[in-house]
């Protein structure tokens, strides 16, 4: 059996834990590999190198730095579809899905050539009489990112190219259950010239992540997964000196107004809603049609669109729409969760309990599921169901849909579907949450913006790619200058001012 361990100095070693834990093939139920689950003292020994190597890459100009990312964005194309396979036999999502998943992170990779620019600092003649001040960006040092498993390229792309480019090296703690990509983009970072020790990939469990949180040498730290551990990591992560991003879970709503053009609104709810098996922080999970009307004919759409949904494992070709969930523990989550939305009185339109597949009957798979009539005190609204199931809340008015969207706890993303441009503008104005979109089912902007939500979607004050990840993995200094001829009018005890 497969056996993965950490990629440490520019080469994958073998953990020395003797802990691991099973990578499945979500398809089929099977154990297809096992992973190393790092100790402390493997977290330790990974920082001490990353430390080591980090001042001479640091000292790098950053345009050969940026050629470094430009040459690993040329991998990623030659090795698209091999990576592509790899994702999708661990995560399950489709091979068109999975090369979605690498292309969004190679799409920040490619703004990163940008860093020569972006790490300019600024400059002001003659601030004061002979004195001149200006600032310059530099690396935190070791910075480190704890990804997710649902986005086991793109995340980790989003982290580390940024934060490497800007001259920092990088520890790299992917999600334990598909870690084989983030390995295979550690080898191609070294293929494209990255020096040994910048970018270490180390494989663990909350052992690891503690590891991470108490290092004294990291000094800045990303985490991207749901929130109840985004909120255990920024807290200790802040009370430990660093820095600390962390984005959570999402419930993300999209209004339907009665003017929406129905067709395609039912069309982007499916996409949105059921795309790589729910299984996006980013995912449509609330429909919030206002008007009985609208409601009655959006459900009339849906279910037919719902119900012919193809689900199946990648190897089933390109026209499969969604895959299985992760782990069995999910998949029965997901059922759990539908089975008290029932209990709970809500209408199921499209039942997919009972779905299995012939030959892949020990697969994590979920069918797709529709609910028309939930509430907002139900456990299917209030939870992230991470999962294909789409919940429809009924509204009578612009007003009562905006505000349940707005009274949820979660802040990530949300979409109005209307022709109506007042209505459009006094959403996006409204709205406290994070990532709109308008007439757009899932509004991730793309990498020369920032990606953040609000409320207990995100805890930090800096999104993630786009300049706020400049901001975030380098410190600024400013100097202050004067340069006299000579010592001639002795010792000035005052602070220079600009008189």
């Amino acid at each position: 059996m497969k056996e993965i361990g950490h990629f440490i100095n520019g080469r994958e070693i073998k953990g020395t834990s003797g802990r691991t834990t099973d990578i499945f093939n979500p398809a089929t139920g099977e154990v297809q590999a096992k992973v190393a689950l790092a100790s402390k003292a493997e977290l330790d020994e990974a920082v001490r190198l990353a430390e080591k190597a980090q001042p001479k890459w640091a000292a790098t100009n950053p345009q050969r730095r940026a050629r470094v990312i430009m040459k690993f964005i040329e991998l990623l194309h030659t090795n698209m579809d091999k990576l592509a396979e790899v994702l999708s036999s661990e995560h399950g999502k489709t091979i068109p899905d999975a090369k979605g998943d690498i292309i969004r992170g190679l799409e920040v990779a490619e703004f990163c050539l940008g860093a020569p620019h972006l790490l300019k600092g600024d400059f002001t003649d003659s601030a004061g009489p002979g004195i001149d001040m200006y600032s310059m960006r530099q690396p935190i040092g070791v910075a480190a990112g704890i990804t997710p498993f649902n986005f086991p390229a793109m995340i980790p792309m989003w982290k580390f190219c940024p934060a490497i480019v800007a001259g920092n090296a990088f520890i790299l703690k992917p999600s334990e259950r598909d870690p084989s990509v983030p390995m295979m983009l550690a080898q191609l970072m070294i293929e494209a010239g990255l020096p040994a020790g910048i970018l270490q990939v180390v494989n663990g469990d909350k052992e690891s992540v503690d590891a991470i949180l108490d290092n004294s040498k990291i000094g800045a730290l990303g985490f991207v997964g749901s929130t109840p551990i985004a909120e255990y990591i920024y807290g200790r992560g802040c009370s430990n000196g660093k820095r600390v991003q962390c984005f959570g879970g999402a419930k993300n709503h999209m209004i339907i107004m009665p003017d929406a053009d129905l067709e395609q609104a039912a069309d982007a709810l499916v996409g949105a809603g059921y795309g790589a098996a729910g299984e996006r922080c980013m995912a449509i999970s609330v429909a919030v049609p206002v008007g009985k009307e609208t409601a009655d004919k959006l459900i009339e759409k849906l279910i037919p669109k719902v119900e012919s949904l193809k689900i199946g494992p990648f190897t089933a070709g390109e026209d499969v729409d969604l895959g299985p969930v992760v782990t069995k523990a999910a998949q029965q989550r997901i059922l759990g969760l539908v089975n008290q939305g029932v209990a709970e009185g809500a209408n199921l339109k499209v039942d997919g309990r009972n779905f299995k597949m012939q030959g892949y009957e020990n697969g994590f798979f979920v069918g797709a599921c529709l609910f028309d009539n939930v509430t907002s005190d139900m456990e299917i609204y209030k939870q992230e169901i991470f999962g294909p199931v789409l919940s429809t809340v009924r509204t009578d008015s612009y007003e009562e849909a905006l505000n349940l969207a707005m009274s949820n706890e979660y802040g990530n993303g949300t979409s109005i579907f209307t022709r109506d441009g007042d209505a459009a503008r006094d959403f996006a104005n409204r709205i406290n949450i994070g990532m709109v979109g308008i007439n757009v089912p899932i509004p991730v902007p793309l990498a020369y913006h920032t990606f953040g939500g609000w409320k207990k979607s995100a805890f930090g004050d800096l999104n993630q790619h786009g300049p706020d990840a400049f901001r975030f993995y380098t410190r600024t200094k400013t100097i202050t200058s004067r340069w006299p001829t000579g010592i001639k009018d002795g010792a000035n005890f005052s602070i220079p001012t600009m008189e």
